[in-house]
């Protein structure tokens, strides 16, 4: 009988005990082996990256928050309340729109007759999507398409060529689920600290890939603009930065620089802005309506420790999650600044992280305030709490800026794009920089616009002689995809 424990079976078990410890042994050593090898390679930074996180999320253990406190500080318990009170905050959130001057200027929409899609744009648009991640309501992983090599690419096309002649995609792809992810600052049970992560259909995302790389062909989008760009990316930036900064400090000048942070950026851009700047763009009227058509009767659910809420519509901002949205926010945010922005690197953008240089603080601050009223009367508001201003090789009590009549935060450092700059003109402590902020990056720190602003940028101009200037080394850890912004 098989359920006699005999000392014979005893001692068998035992022994099969001990032979699966050992393979067990085995296989862990080999993974860690290969684990350790691949982290040890440029590849491998990006594992090391999550793994740091994973860890540390894991230790906050933010996804078994199962109460929640309402706008009065007050602490929810039940499943029904937890989940209303998250519906009432994305509702909100998502559908608030600042005000602005409407606009009387029109636009000349560009009527032409747009080629239709084909199957190695597709192929390229399958390359560029990432395998392993959470699929959205239709749950079907972009896998499925890679799995199914040649098929997958003659069916997408032929759909894809279906959605571009009805301007009309399916309503499956208009649904989405949002995920609150905390922020690791600030009370757990606030919703305020936690960020939407969306998650839309994959399929959805291959087409929005193939939008994408037709609009990046028509639009061009201003040097000044860092993230998302082809050979770009956030060293680019920082380096450009940080040599404007020695230079200044070497020629023992002052350098005053603003970091403007936007409210909200992508949830408050105003979609008849977005439809404008596109126009303004010169896109095709054709694709002007088929993006207009992916925010058409757009609707989410909050998924959260309790439970899935209510659906509710989203007609405000750009779709957290997008494979698309980025470059659309690169195209309003080009159009808005056309006429405050300065040139490169006295002006730099990375998405909604602007950096606003000159050589005096009552310049900058000018510099500030037409920025403020360019963008606020469309609908984008500066946050004056959390815009601060740094000034480089302080000679004396230089005063500090206003906006709007109140004082800007003056600081001593700033991190920028995860990198710490100083007055003193010194490089600080590196933090982990995501490249995947900007489409193209490149491995060394001197490359694209940071090798173009070294040749480029002179005494003359400066008016300093830059003595050794040198270029700090910046330690480079690939993160994973932002979605949101704060």
């Amino acid at each position: 009988n098989l359920f006699i424990i005999s000392p014979k079976n005893r001692q068998e078990y035992k022994e099969l005990q001990r032979r699966v410890k050992r393979e067990v042994s085995k296989a862990k050593l080999k993974a860690y082996d290969e684990l350790y090898t691949r982290l040890d390679t440029r590849e491998g930074e990006k594992d090391l990256y999550r793994l740091a996180r994973q860890r540390d999320r894991d230790g906050k253990d933010v996804q078994q928050v199962r109460v929640i406190k309402d706008r009065e500080g007050r602490v929810l318990s039940s499943e029904e309340s937890v989940q209303r009170r998250w519906k009432e905050y994305f509702e909100e959130l998502m559908n608030e729109e600042n005000e602005r001057e409407k606009r009387v200027e029109g636009v000349n929409s560009v009527e032409q007759k747009v080629d239709k899609i084909r199957k190695d744009e597709v192929r390229k648009a399958l390359k560029r999507m990432k395998s392993g991640k959470a699929v959205g309501p239709d749950d079907i992983p972009v896998e499925v398409w890679m799995c199914l090599g040649e098929a997958a690419v003659e069916f997408l096309t032929s759909l894809f060529n279906r959605v571009l002649k009805s301007e009309r995609m399916p309503e499956e792809w208009r649904r989405s689920v949002l995920v609150p992810i905390f922020k690791n600052k600030g009370d757990m049970q606030s919703c305020s600290n936690y960020r939407g992560i969306k998650l839309m259909s994959h399929t959805m995302k291959l087409w929005e890939r193939v939008v994408e790389a037709w609009l990046r062909k028509v639009v061009d989008i201003c040097e000044q603009q860092y993230g998302f760009m082809p050979r770009k990316s956030t060293t680019d930036a920082i380096f450009a930065l940080r040599i404007l900064m020695e230079k200044y400090r070497d020629g023992q000048r002052e350098l005053h620089c603003v970091f403007v942070d936007l409210e909200k950026a992508y949830d408050r851009v105003p979609r008849e802005e977005l439809w404008y700047c596109m126009r303004k763009s010169v896109v095709a009227e054709k694709y002007v309506r088929v993006v207009q058509d992916m925010y058409e009767r757009s609707r989410t659910v909050v998924r959260c420790a309790v439970g899935q809420t209510e659906e509710f519509k989203v007609e405000v901002g750009l779709h957290q999650g997008s494979a698309l949205s980025p470059f659309l926010f690169a195209i309003v945010m080009d159009q808005l600044s056309e006429e405050v922005r300065q040139e490169s690197p006295w002006t730099m953008m990375f998405a909604d992280d602007i950096v606003i240089c000159s050589e005096s603080r009552e310049q900058v601050e000018e510099n500030l305030e037409r920025w403020r009223f360019a963008l606020e009367r469309r609908g984008m508001k500066v946050s004056g709490s959390k815009t601060e201003y740094m000034c480089v090789n302080e000679r004396e009590g230089s005063g500090t800026v206003r906006l709007q009549g109140e004082e800007v935060k003056k600081v001593q450092e700033f991190k920028y794009l995860g990198s710490t700059v100083q007055s003193n003109g010194e490089c600080g402590k590196e933090e982990n920089i995501s490249e995947n902020q900007g489409e193209g990056v490149q491995d060394s720190g001197e490359t694209g616009h940071a090798a173009w602003f070294r040749d480029s940028v002179t005494e003359e101009e400066t008016g300093v002689r830059a003595r050794g200037s040198r270029a700090e080394d910046v330690e480079v850890l690939f993160g994973s995809d932002k979605i949101g912004q704060d």
